[in-house]
């Protein structure tokens, strides 16, 4: 298997991120936010997303990561002048729940992430 990924800015991130959060029906987890003011989400099959179905490939899951920024962000990783970000100047979790309940009217569950059970993660030393 092939892991691939991909950074998308602006208006085609915007529409990417809306047929994303339509499959998962606007609703998120509370666990899906970070502490830093993102946000992610994962799908089960891609072709929720209107990608026509190719039986070479199969179907496949895709897993959607944003992160929130605010102008002035890249401060702190410019090559001259590197400089901190104050805690004024990040985005917390609260701040990034309320953009997103704001933005596309989401609805935040309870909880955390929902749990995944692929069964052959195993934990500890091969005996």
């Amino acid at each position: 298997k092939i892991g691939v990924f991909c950074t998308v800015r602006g208006e085609k991130a915007k529409e990417i991120l809306e047929k994303g959060l339509k499959v998962k029906e606007y609703e998120l987890h509370k666990g899906n936010f970070s502490e830093m003011g993102n946000f992610g989400f994962g799908i089960q099959e891609h072709i929720d997303l209107g990608i026509k179905y190719d039986p070479s490939i199969g179907i496949y899951g895709m897993d959607f990561y944003v992160v929130l920024g605010r102008a002035g962000y890249d401060i702190g990783k410019r090559k001259h002048k590197k400089a901190r970000i104050g805690a004024s100047h990040r985005i917390s979790k609260d701040e990034a729940i309320k953009w997103f309940q704001q933005t596309y009217d989401g609805v935040i569950l309870p909880g955390g992430k929902p749990k995944k059970s692929s069964g052959h993660h195993k934990r500890g030393k091969k005996k």
